[in-house]
């Protein structure tokens, strides 16, 4: 394999994101690693706890040769539309030949069987659809049920965890687009869901977590020493983000909420209501959150509306990718960037005046990215600079 892609938010980088990059390298024998990275907040809806520059730079120390980022548009949704849009990009580098990610279980033909299933949307298959909709069913649990209901026998395990779904939905975005990028699932050796600490390998969400409750030491055994040195000097809390999240929301009329991606069936008027009781971001949630509502749902929801993020922008973003942002490069590999203008369709970022290139509707959703990274700064008291790449 010359080129191999890895979808990440390196949220932080840890000792299991580096596990994976050595396997592409050792074990698949790829020439080069093109990450596609979430930028400043991540598909939980939550803003990442160390800056997008910094987290590219963990990557690229890591052995990753590029990182890209998803634009924030994309990154601040669901899994299916994160999947969609990170795939569609690695698509149009046109450089990539195989997709690693992580999963807690299955093989790579459980993916390719199920996926083929749930892009099969029939005239039957979406009437069970809607069925299992209505019963209060996530998205991916309700295409599950239907294509079970339609006589098919697939493992469950697919669709139970964060990771699973996500691997589900690149290989269905892959088959969408008719994509020859190989896929190459890798089982993770940590619960994704996990919030326990354990030495060595662990979640990143067991990390967040640790450093949350200021337990830095024992995070040390759990990343590279280069990360923990970072994680040491940040002061980041998802505090930081409440009063412009909260003033963003009160401003808002719920005619313009409803704009805002995956906030349908009146849940505008649910939000506006339960905000006037409930002035913080937990508490809100909290009441808003229902077996159909989820969490994460509702915190992408108020997030996307401090962003500016509306449901025609991400369409936008997601009839064709509208440009590639690199975030860093290793010297060494700078050859790539000179491969993908010369194969990619898409244009390529890596200064200040390669903006020019940018149509009309490139330029609206790179405006979210700006925006995004000036209220990062602004919360987190961080002075990156959008325009530009690091070569390390």
């Amino acid at each position: 394999m010359k080129v191999c892609a890895i979808i990440a938010e390196y949220n932080p980088f840890h000792n299991g994101h580096l596990r994976q990059i050595e396997y592409v390298k050792n074990v698949l024998n790829a020439e080069k690693i093109v990450v596609v990275s979430s930028g400043n907040f991540t598909e939980r809806g939550e803003g990442a706890i160390l800056s997008k520059f910094t987290r590219a730079k963990h990557a690229v120390l890591s052995g990753a040769d590029a990182v890209i980022e998803l634009p924030t548009v994309l990154s601040v949704a669901n899994a299916e539309t994160f999947a969609l849009g990170a795939v569609s990009l690695i698509s149009a580098l046109g450089i990539v030949d195989g997709l690693c990610f992580g999963v807690e279980s299955g093989e790579k033909e459980d993916y390719l069987s199920l996926a083929k299933a749930m892009n099969n949307e029939s005239k039957e298959f979406k009437r069970i659809l809607k069925e299992n909709l209505d019963k209060g069913y996530s998205l991916c649990k309700s295409k599950f049920e239907a294509v079970k209901s339609l006589g098919g026998e697939y493992d469950e395990s697919l669709i139970s965890t964060p990771n699973n779904i996500l691997g589900l939905e690149y290989v269905k975005a892959l088959l969408k687009l008719k994509s020859d990028i190989g896929i190459y699932p890798l089982l993770r050796n940590s619960d994704h869901n996990d919030g326990k600490l354990n030495k060595g390998i662990t979640s990143a969400k067991s990390i967040r977590l640790a450093l949350d409750e200021k337990k830095i030491r024992p995070v040390r055994k759990t990343v590279p020493e280069y990360v923990y040195n970072d994680l040491k000097t940040a002061h980041f809390s998802q505090k930081d983000f409440e009063k412009l999240i909260l003033g963003a929301l009160i401003t808002v009329d719920k005619k313009r909420l409803a704009e805002v991606p995956d906030c349908t069936e009146g849940l505008e008027n649910r939000i506006k209501a339960l905000l006037k009781d409930n002035k913080s971001i937990d508490a809100l949630i909290k009441k808003v959150t229902t077996r159909r509502y989820t969490e994460s749902r509702i915190r992408r929801i108020l997030t996307c509306n401090m962003l500016n993020i509306t449901r025609p922008l991400v369409l936008t973003a997601l009839s064709r990718p509208q440009y590639a942002k690199v975030l860093a490069v290793k010297r060494e590999s700078l050859d790539i960037l000179t491969a993908i203008a010369e194969k990619g369709s898409v244009p390529l970022l890596t200064r200040k005046s390669d903006l020019s290139v940018l149509g009309k509707s490139a330029s609206e959703v790179f405006s979210i990215d700006v925006l995004a990274s000036e209220l990062y700064n602004l919360a987190t008291d961080e002075k990156t600079n959008e325009n530009q790449m690091l070569v390390i």
